[in-house]
């Protein structure tokens, strides 16, 4: 896909996330809408997959370490046919397979059972190794998300993956700047963030990860360094697309009421049928 198509997709997602949540009656809503450009040009235009062949040995992964935005991904993973339509449509209800947080066994496409904040990371390291000690050229693209990085975990794994020279490894950092019910400077600071990355033996990017030609750019010129994994420090908003959700800790995990859900439906382009399917 080019650029515009990206976008308009992107937009797409965002009404399908939060329609499917709403429907659900329960998620993460902005921690989902602040990688919609992520997800979108990842799957839409970097990874190597085929939803008919789902196990390709070849294949190159992508891991949710971030695992509570789960929708955000069963959204965008039905867009290329893992699932179908109506089964994303389940999420919530009894008997689903669509979990709060990714389940590897039950979702076609997901490479990880993720939702244990700093689990997904280092799992997506060792994925990286095994391909190295393989012989394989697939790639690991890993999105973290930022408060996920003041976990012990997430440090012990980007020291071994620098040791190892594991440039099949892209990693990406949600930076909203918000976790849970505050901002993340108030609660353990991450700054200097990318130099911290540097010093670890990274190789470093910073963009505006909501910025579409930002997002392809740093993705596809990460595959020409070599020696080095990559990071990709992406500048996001959380609740991005929904006025009253933007960087508003509140709606880490909220539902909107009768009146917020006529703003957002609006601001969205989302049809009323959508919501409540």
């Amino acid at each position: 896909m080019q650029i515009k198509e990206l976008q308009e997709k992107a937009k797409e997602l965002r009404r399908e996330i939060f329609a499917v949540i709403c429907n659900g009656g329960g998620g993460h809503i902005p921690a989902c809408l602040s990688i919609v450009e992520i997800l979108t040009v990842l799957y839409h235009r970097v990874l190597r997959i085929d939803s008919a062949n789902p196990k390709d040995p070849d294949r190159d992964r992508f891991i949710l370490s971030k695992g509570h935005a789960a929708v955000a991904l069963y959204a965008v993973l039905a867009d290329k046919g893992f699932l179908r339509r109506e089964e994303l449509y389940t999420y919530g209800k009894s008997g689903t397979n669509l979990g709060g947080h990714p389940d590897m066994y039950k979702v076609a496409g997901v490479e990880a059972s993720t939702g244990a904040l700093g689990h997904g990371f280092a799992f997506g390291v060792g994925v990286a190794l095994a391909g190295k000690m393989d012989g394989r050229d697939y790639r690991v693209y890993c999105l973290l998300g930022d408060g996920e990085c003041q976990e012990g975990s997430v440090w012990e794994a980007a020291m071994f993956a620098a040791q190892h020279r594991l440039d099949s490894l892209t990693a990406i950092i949600d930076y909203n700047k918000l976790q849970a019910l505050d901002r993340l400077d108030k609660i353990v600071s991450l700054e200097p963030l990318a130099d911290k990355w540097r010093a670890f033996g990274w190789e470093v990017k910073e963009i505006d990860g909501n910025d579409v030609e930002q997002v392809i750019e740093s993705l596809e010129a990460g595959k020409s360094q070599e020696g080095k994994p990559k990071l990709i420090v992406a500048h996001t908003v959380k609740g991005k697309g929904i006025s009253f959700m933007e960087n508003v800790p509140i709606w880490h995990y909220r539902l909107p009421n009768e009146e917020e859900m006529r703003i957002a439906r609006d601001e969205l382009g989302l049809e009323e049928e959508l919501v409540g399917k």
